[in-house]
């Protein structure tokens, strides 16, 4: 009987609660290494009034990976609606603080966390240490602020040319170990700044997965990001990652072949999104296997399907 495949997933947001729950109906060991370089709503709010390293990327790993009944699920996810204090609040988020406040670390805060859902596997933030997430864009114009490169204030014409943490962060060492004993390690989806190329700027991830004998996945993004990855192709995307993780890293890149509807894109629109383009024209050039398949949810937006892709990562170790 084979051992279960140690899959370490590395993002943050939307993307990877997609991936983990997935990968969690299947025999293998999951580690969720989280971005920590949220700044924005509720999470930002806790951060101000309480001084604590950002709950929410990690909040939604946690729920991602839980096996407990639904109601415990579900009151993670619940936001408030009214309340002075408490509008747009996350109770997730307000639990985790408070586990940070009662154990006396971020990091027992969140293992305590985990025991309460009754999580299937590991949730680690990238590091534990405090840094702002920081963007040059291609005019020389400096954005402070994970929350102000997500939503930008600024021209979102303007290019990024380089992502940076001021002050510099260094990885949590239980990250690093993971990443080194995995069999698979998957970047993204997400968006790729602010949560998959935000955890490579944190000192020594980028080196460890370089290190490390697992197969090297990255799952492109569906749709483009505006300020991010306007206009991006598949390979743009690419040749972003590897400025931060050197050419011949990744094994396998894995892309959505299929054009979602056109009722479906009408959604984003008011976003000024759009499908990422695929240039297989360029595929040549990296050493990278690309595997292009139908990999959209039937939901009513463009999402990946996790079960399909679930199944694809795994037949890749």
């Amino acid at each position: 009987m084979k051992n279960p495949k140690r899959i370490v997933l590395i993002g943050g947001g939307t993307g990877i609660y997609t991936l983990l729950s997935g990968l969690k109906k299947h025999d293998c060991i999951l580690t969720s290494i989280v971005s920590m370089m949220d700044s924005g709503g509720s999470t930002g709010r806790l951060i101000d009034e309480f001084g604590t390293l950002p709950v929410g990327d990690i909040r939604r790993s946690i729920i991602a990976l839980s096996e407990n009944r639904e109601i415990m699920r579900t009151l993670f996810e619940y936001r408030f609606k009214e309340g002075a204090g408490l509008k747009n609040h996350s109770m997730g988020n307000l639990i985790l603080t408070a586990l940070t406040k009662i154990t006396g670390t971020e990091e027992e805060g969140i293992n305590s966390a985990c025991k309460i859902l009754n999580v299937k596997g590991n949730v680690l933030p990238v590091t534990l240490e405090k840094s702002n997430l920081c963007a040059e864009l291609e005019n020389g114009e400096i954005v402070k602020g994970e929350t102000n490169i997500d939503i930008p204030k600024h021209n979102s014409n303007l290019k990024i040319k380089r992502l940076f943490l001021e002050p510099y962060a260094f990885a949590h060492e239980k990250a690093i170990k993971a990443i080194k004993e995995a069999d698979i390690i998957v970047l993204g989806p997400g968006d790729l700044y602010t949560s998959t190329i935000a955890n490579l700027v944190v000192e020594n991830i980028s080196n460890a997965i370089n290190e490390s004998k697992a197969k090297k996945v990255y799952v492109c993004n569906l749709m483009t990001k505006k300020g991010e990855t306007n206009n991006f192709t598949i390979t743009q995307h690419l040749n972003e990652l590897i400025k931060y993780l050197g050419k011949d890293c990744l094994d396998y890149v894995i892309y959505n072949s299929k054009m979602p509807s056109q009722e479906r894109l009408d959604k984003y629109k008011g976003e000024e999104s759009q499908t990422v383009k695929i240039d297989s024209e360029n595929f040549k050039k990296f050493k990278a296997k690309f595997i292009g398949e139908n990999l959209i949810s039937e939901t009513s937006l463009v999402r990946h399907n996790e079960e399909i892709i679930a199944k694809l990562i795994l037949s890749l170790g």
